[in-house]
């Protein structure tokens, strides 16, 4: 059975290893990857997985106002989807690095939003039909306002995948979650902590595109917040040391990932608290900010511009009474 609530709910499995499982037909419940790790024998999969990331670092500029605003609307529409249809996280969450690679390349003309419903609609649809078992029909997608014609869907999904070179097997924080935990956590159980883990990875999402940092970055990050929230960047330096072909450009950026989950995480108490519950501190603590060397040269985005009236990308809007 999915979850309900928030878009970044989760359901977590206790007493079992593997948050993220092959589920059964009748399970769509939240299970990250990765059932565990041999340090030793999984050394060289890990070392695969970090090269393999690289593939995907940040190509492009930072995203404007309006692209934010439209990438934002897309994440809420997709984990919300992922939720009604049954999905899991990890698929919704691999949507997201389709939009962010796309968006890496080309924006959506902001007169024209239901282009980016459209965008949406067509990583969630790779997304799935790459993570799922059973995937649904093209006309069984919510899209609320709009009503898209399958062949449309299906020109979007070319689109997509043409855009991002048919590469579509990204790596994604999840793959990394035990491998952490055993190098991070020694003897903690690891079922809470991976569980945490997934909520800072998954509401951290809003505030970083996922091509800013890479996929292991925040899944160190995640672990750490998950099973300490009083380190200092002396401590993280320390406990990351045992990656060994990581150095401090890595450092700062888990570091700075494992501050903004934190900080979220208080975000998210604080507006559920009563107001007159809440009390002002203050408090001192250490805090990172990212080099200008983590930040990618710029390069120029081509406009995707969809027509109405293109035969290809037709579409009919929803008139609500």
């Amino acid at each position: 059975m999915a979850s309900s609530g928030s878009p970044f709910s989760l359901l977590c499995y206790e007493g079992d290893d593997s948050l993220l499982q092959e589920k059964d037909d009748e399970d769509t419940a939240i299970q990250p990857i990765n059932q565990g790790f041999d340090l030793d024998n999984d050394k060289e999969y890990i070392e695969i997985l970090f090269g393999k990331e690289m593939e995907f670092v940040s190509q492009g500029p930072p995203l404007s106002p309006d692209d934010m605003s439209a990438r934002l609307k897309s994440l809420e529409w997709i984990f919300s989807t992922q939720e009604t249809l049954g999905f899991q996280v990890h698929t919704a969450y691999l949507a997201v690095t389709y939009f962010d690679r796309f968006f890496s390349k080309r924006s959506v003309n902001e007169a024209q939003p239901w282009g980016v419903r459209l965008l949406s609609l067509g990583c969630l649809s790779l997304a799935a039909k790459m993570e799922e078992q059973k995937v649904p029909s093209l006309c069984d997608y919510p899209v609320e306002d709009y009503v898209f014609e399958s062949k449309t869907i299906q020109d979007m999904e070319l689109l997509i995948l043409s855009c991002l070179e048919w590469k579509m097997g990204t790596v994604t924080p999840f793959a990394y979650l035990h491998y952490f935990f055993k190098k991070f956590c020694g003897q903690s159980r690891p079922e809470v902590i991976v569980c945490r883990a997934v909520e800072h990875v998954l509401a951290i999402t809003k505030d970083v595109n996922s091509m800013d940092h890479r996929p292991s970055i925040i899944a160190s990050a995640a672990i750490l917040a998950a099973f300490d929230g009083t380190l200092t960047i002396q401590t993280i330096n320390h406990r990351i040391s045992v990656i060994s072909s990581w150095g401090s450009l890595e450092s700062d950026r888990v570091f700075f990932c494992y501050n903004l989950m934190l900080e979220i995480a208080r975000r998210t108490i604080i507006k559920k608290t009563p107001a007159s519950d809440v009390i002002s501190t203050s408090s001192s603590s250490d805090s990172a900010q990212e080099d200008s060397s983590l930040t990618s040269a710029p390069r120029a985005k081509r406009k995707l511009d969809f027509k109405e009236d293109d035969e290809d990308f037709s579409i009919q809007k929803v008139h609500r009474s």
